[in-house]
């Protein structure tokens, strides 16, 4: 009797942690983002001597979701710890000047005033025809964007500035399967991590099997792109009008044709395109849920980060 009621007790907690953790997934996570600060990914060999490296900006004039001091805390130790030299970027870029000395640029979760705090539809453009032209005009004589744009609304905001280069943006929210913990793994088991420059050894890269990314957005890329992330025609996007607002009459995408992770050479620089921001750092959601980094289920983002700065840089 006491065996079977503690089976019982076990199931009753089983069945309380679950709902719960399902309950936690349909919050908005959003809120409940911190950087895990203690988080350490020890590189053995650095790239460059410490403070050398090429010059990373990371843009934080559009009110962008992460920044240097905040979400992308992790994301400027890991690559400090490499070598590189890492800032922020505190103004608008009205024009080239304003990107002098720097190899990357960095735009992650870039956001329209409109939308800072309403994250609702419509989602207008975080930079000005202006600032894309600059940037544009910038990376066509040479220099490295990295832009990272997560799920609706950031993939809305920054649906202008990919377009400059050929990539279309879908406003909604990615997934590879239904909302579980960890919404997406891509696998070249599977052919939905493809095996090119920042996977591959034949690319002098660090070889990489697997990456996780923690739902984001998609986008369909310009022909001559190099996929890195590919959604398969079953993985779907749900196109909803509030941020993590769903009902069933939600509208819902195939995916089919659709890309979460993306290279481009253009004219004499390289762009790399992802839609999805969490990735790239290491972040703790509602005080338990590891995001990025530090979660346990992507051994290789860390790594795989690195072998994308490597490629911008030209390394």
């Amino acid at each position: 009797m006491i065996n079977c009621i503690h089976k019982i007790a076990i199931a009753l907690v089983a069945l309380v942690t679950r709902l719960s953790f399902v309950f936690l997934l349909s919050l908005p996570i959003f809120a409940q983002q911190v950087s895990d600060t203690a988080f350490t990914f020890p590189i053995a060999q650095p790239t460059y001597p410490p403070g050398s490296g090429p010059l990373i900006l990371i843009d934080e004039a559009h009110f962008n979701f992460h920044t240097l001091g905040g979400g992308f805390k992790p994301f400027g130790k890991l690559l400090s710890g490499d070598g590189f030299r890492v800032a922020p970027l505190d103004q608008p870029i009205i024009n080239s000047g304003i990107l002098e000395g720097c190899s990357i640029l960095v735009i992650a979760n870039a956001l329209n005033e409109s939308n800072q705090q309403n994250w609702f539809m419509p989602t207008p453009s975080a930079f000005a025809a202006s600032e894309i032209e600059v940037i544009r005009s910038w990376v066509a004589q040479g220099g490295s964007l990295f832009l990272i744009a997560d799920h609706m609304p950031f993939a809305g905001a920054a649906k202008n500035l990919g377009a400059a280069f050929g990539f279309d943006w879908l406003n909604g929210f990615a997934f590879t399967r239904p909302r579980t913990w960890p919404p997406s793994v891509f696998k070249k088991s599977d052919k939905t991590l493809d095996s090119g420059p920042v996977t591959s050894s034949n690319f002098g890269m660090h070889p990489i099997d697997s990456v996780i990314t923690f739902t984001g957005s998609a986008f369909r890329i310009p022909p001559d792109a190099i996929p890195v992330l590919v959604f398969h025609p079953d993985h779907y996007s749900l196109q909803p009008d509030t941020a993590w607002r769903f009902t069933p009459e939600t509208p819902r995408q195939s995916l089919a044709g659709y890309y979460q992770g993306a290279l481009l050479e253009y004219d004499k620089g390289r762009i790399a395109v992802f839609g999805e921001a969490a990735m790239f750092t290491a972040q703790i959601a509602n005080g338990i849920l590891k995001a990025g980094f530090n979660s346990e289920t992507a051994p290789q983002n860390a790594i795989f980060l690195l072998n994308v700065m490597h490629w911008l840089s030209g390394k």
